[in-house]
């Protein structure tokens, strides 16, 4: 099925919004876009390095330009971990195509996540802080994940499983890809 727009995933870092969003693409013939690869790609750094030299305000500016590209596309797009939470980017979001919050409880995060060492907002932190840390930017953030048009629990999902609960609660022809 091509046409629509875009199909939004967003959730916090480790949610798997990427692995779905590949998932979901290929079973839906759509093309997949990560919004952090193509910040990555556009700025000609790892979005670690975007951090570290310019701060997150940068990152979110880059990260939203990618978005407003996104927004005339009918791309599954996998959204940084931030991305909803962040006011212009989350009407560009809603304006454009359907949304689902991919969710997972902050346990089930730091699992997926491992070391986290690329991860900006969770780097340098040992195990307990990381897990705290999930648990206050979740909190900041869910309200703004709630805005989707649809939620989805992943925890103790597998890829495949969530990619079909996405594509049903769309109501989008799925055919599972092997």
């Amino acid at each position: 099925m091509r046409g629509g727009g875009p199909i939004w995933l967003l959730g916090m870092m480790g949610a798997g919004k990427s692995s779905v969003g590949c998932e979901l693409a290929s079973g839906l013939e759509r093309d997949f876009i990560d919004t952090d690869a193509a910040v990555e790609r556009a700025a000609g750094r790892t979005v670690a390095e975007i951090f570290a030299e310019e701060g997150e305000a940068a990152f979110r500016r880059w990260e939203r330009a990618e978005v407003v590209a996104c927004a005339a596309s009918d791309a599954v797009v996998a959204l940084g971990g931030g991305a909803g939470a962040e006011p212009e980017t989350a009407r560009i979001v809603r304006g454009a195509g359907r949304s689902v919050y991919l969710r997972a409880c902050p346990e089930t995060l730091l699992d997926r996540l491992g070391d986290a060492g690329s991860r900006p907002l969770l780097a340098g932190l040992p195990g307990p802080a990381r897990l705290d840390r999930l648990r206050d930017l979740l909190a900041e953030r869910e309200p703004a994940y709630g805005q989707a048009d649809a939620s989805i629990d992943t925890d103790g999902l597998s890829i495949g499983e969530v990619a079909s609960e996405v594509a049903a609660r769309l109501d989008l022809p799925w055919e599972a890809v092997s």
